[in-house]
């Protein structure tokens, strides 16, 4: 199982943003183990049912615009959620034990993502009303994707 999803054109930069648009960040494809998590924190953090999440190859993820408006709160040891102090949006996670690892929400690019998630985690902790899409590879709990 590939856990790689990668744009029709894996060199292209991706550009996202907060609501307010305080905060902007670029990076660079392909994007990695694209998921879907149905997590409480991820819950709770998004507002939704799940959020759908991918990591950004090492060195290529940048804030472009409102590092001052960056707030960090630490959901689990080590694992920060970092987003927008001022309207409150979700931009990424990153990990204490390995800066270069950073997580992006897909919710906040500023084009379409077309591509499919490769995995489902914490399916286990999904609301009842959340259908899990059976052509996905899921687990209950998380799993620790390769990189």
């Amino acid at each position: 199982m590939t856990t790689t999803s990668e744009p029709a054109d894996p060199g292209r930069t991706l550009r996202g943003s907060c609501l307010c648009g305080a905060v902007a960040y670029d990076c660079r494809g392909p994007l990695r183990s694209v998921a879907r998590c149905f997590c409480v924190q991820c819950r709770k953090q998004s507002g939704s049912e799940c959020a759908i999440n991918a990591e950004v190859a090492p060195g290529t993820f940048r804030i472009s615009k409102g590092d001052e408006h960056l707030r960090e709160f630490e959901s689990s040891p080590g694992q920060l959620r970092v987003f927008c102090g001022r309207c409150g949006s979700p931009l990424f996670k990153r990990y204490a034990a390995d800066p270069d690892r950073i997580r992006i929400r897909l919710g906040l690019l500023d084009v379409d993502f077309e591509e499919k998630p490769a995995l489902q985690v914490f399916t286990s902790e999904r609301m009842r009303l959340t259908t899990v899409d059976s052509s996905i590879p899921s687990w209950e709990r998380g799993v620790e994707p390769p990189r």
